[in-house]
């Protein structure tokens, strides 16, 4: 019998197994590809975390495979031998959130870790503070972030606040494999981990000193204040947990004219009003673009389901709403900070900023005009996280701000994750600020690359789902691996760094990227939460139609290697 079957007809004999999730597992019993899919493997520890379907199976999650994790963390924080051990859990608006929250805290009450459940739900930065300020052993946040509808997930996190990094959440995916019967997980019942003290639960107590932490990243709140009459915000947190802790930090600097999406404010686990709960896309903003239009808002902000994202949307030179990409936020926010405070005379001596591999150089060019280093990451936070609580350890360097090309920012040291709240309160301040001068956002970035060069980047992938696409992503990378090309669009690829070897003192992960003669670069990473392949493309052109045309020749370039190669 095949490792699938086994792991199948174990599920259905497993007395620990609820009736009604053997009737969902028999129902599937015709579909041998349905039953592969659902048992060829255990759900994997990736960028995000654990992350799947929501379902039965083991490549699946439910409450058997979260409460399989939860024991193994449990384990995991006991190991280190913490006088107290306590994990906080936060859960965002999604299908099943609720539950596997509960079932998570049940666990940990029953392996004698206390549990501090937010009351209902609450952004994932707010939790990555909540460690901190709790001193917690670990932390949860039950979310699947911008995923469809379909799917959950559950992200862990370490006691500075930052989730897992490779070598300890190796050690925490031992101890789950370990878990071999369900029957292992220990679990305490509701109303007896209230009463023993292991289950807590929290709320406004850490929303208030959250806030707070967050509004004291402020730079200009004098300014906010003085126009903050003439200034509006849409704002729309895509059914998700960004929508009272995302106001109350405007309201903490002084924005009050912010109107929220209607149709969008309230949770809502199927995202009924758009495609994909994603601020990077601009079918998602809608809504908000139409109720702009009618208010005439200066600037529009969208935060993901669990509120680690923001998208922004600002005027151009045509008064037409546009979507920042992640990069040109970005850019703007760390001209925005770095001014701010070398304007104030704050901006210290051993600053640093952090991104990822896959980020625009635009802002490393711009925070060297400040005399600030900027050092490179992985893609995933924790990675920025890691290099934060490094610094703060060590003093070499006062993180001045973090982010990534996919929307993620974070400015301060009060957490160790992106945090949509505060880059939706710094992109609003940086907007009023300029505002103030007569700019706007779009104004600004035009000045930017005047001054710093035309930098252009495009995100691409490809969906390969299931057993067959996880094979077909190793093919590519393989193919690229082992038979690069010389040149793309007749540009000399001048040198390929194979991330797969731990190169740069950064640890080994399946990523390649390709440097050509004229500055430009490309680069192919499997995702780490998602069933794609994605494809990163960046150039530093000399004028705006130039770097759109040298862009697009290289993605048609590497586009066509990768179709063509099809299923190979």
């Amino acid at each position: 019998m095949s490792r699938v079957q086994t792991e199948y007809q174990l599920w259905l004999d497993d007395p620990a197994i609820d009736p009604t999730t053997k009737e969902e597992l028999r129902a599937i019993g015709g579909s041998a590809k349905e039953i592969e899919d659902r048992f060829y493997k255990d759900l994997e520890f990736g960028t995000g975390g654990l992350r799947g379907v929501i379902g039965a199976g083991t490549n699946r999650i439910n409450v058997y495979t979260v409460g399989r994790a939860s024991q193994g963390l449990a384990e995991y924080v006991l190991q280190t031998g913490a006088a107290s051990p306590s994990i906080v859990i936060a859960y965002d608006s999604r299908n099943m959130s609720p539950e596997f929250a509960l079932e998570s805290a049940l666990v940990f009450a029953g392996n004698g870790v206390k549990a501090y459940v937010f009351k209902a739900l609450r952004p994932t930065p707010e939790l990555s503070f909540a460690v901190r300020y709790l001193g917690a052993s670990a932390g949860v946040v039950v979310t699947a972030s911008h995923n469809p509808p379909e799917y959950n997930g559950y992200k862990v996190y370490g006691s500075d606040g930052g989730q897992l990094v490779p070598e300890a959440a190796g050690q925490v995916i031992a101890l789950v494999g370990a878990v071999d019967s369900f029957n292992k997980v220990k679990k305490l019942g509701r109303e007896e981990a209230e009463a023993s003290g292991l289950l807590e639960w929290i709320g406004e107590e850490i929303d208030i000193k959250y806030t707070a932490a967050v509004a004291s990243v402020s730079q200009n709140s004098d300014i906010v204040r003085q126009i903050s009459g003439d200034f509006r915000i849409v704002y729309t947190p895509l059914h998700g947990a960004g929508n009272v802790p995302v106001r109350d930090a405007l309201q903490a600097v002084g924005f009050d004219q912010v109107q929220v999406v209607p149709e969008q404010e309230l949770p809502d686990s199927r995202f009924s009003t758009v495609k994909s709960p994603n601020p990077e896309e601009k079918e998602a903003f809608t809504l908000a673009i139409k109720q702009a239009e009618a208010w005439d808002a200066d600037i529009i902000i969208g935060t993901d389901p669990d509120c680690d994202r923001m998208g922004a949307v600002v005027k151009d030179a045509n008064g037409d709403y546009i979507v920042l990409t992640g990069n040109q936020s970005g850019a703007i926010m760390v001209n925005y900070l770095l001014h701010s405070m070398q304007e104030r005379g704050t901006l210290p001596g051993n600053g640093v900023v952090i991104k990822t591999i896959v980020t625009s150089e635009m802002g490393a060019v711009i925070a060297n005009h400040y005399g600030v280093p900027t050092l490179n990451t992985l893609t995933g936070f924790k990675y920025i996280g890691e290099k934060m609580t490094e610094y703060e350890q060590t003093g070499e360097h006062q993180f001045l701000f973090g982010y990534e090309e996919s929307y993620g920012y974070l400015a301060g040291d009060y957490a160790r994750d992106k945090d949509a709240v505060i880059a939706s309160m710094l992109i609003c301040e940086a907007a009023a600020y300029y505002k103030t001068q007569g700019k706007t956002l779009y104004d600004v970035l035009q000045e930017l690359y005047e001054s710093f060069g035309y930098f252009l980047e495009r995100l691409e992938s490809r969906t390969l789902k299931g057993k067959d696409g996880v094979e077909q992503i190793g093919r590519i990378m393989e193919s690229w691996r082992t038979n690069p090309p010389e040149q793309i669009h007749g540009k000399r690829v001048l040198e390929i760094e194979d991330y797969s070897k731990g190169i740069h003192g950064l640890p080994h992960e399946n990523v390649l990227k390709f440097k050509l003669e004229n500055g430009s670069w490309f680069c192919l990473r499997p995702s780490g939460t998602e069933p794609k392949i994605k494809f990163y493309f960046a150039v530093q052109g000399t004028s705006a139609s130039q770097a759109a045309e040298q862009l697009n020749d290289i993605v048609q370039d590497v586009l066509s290697r990768i179709d063509g190669q099809g299923s190979e």
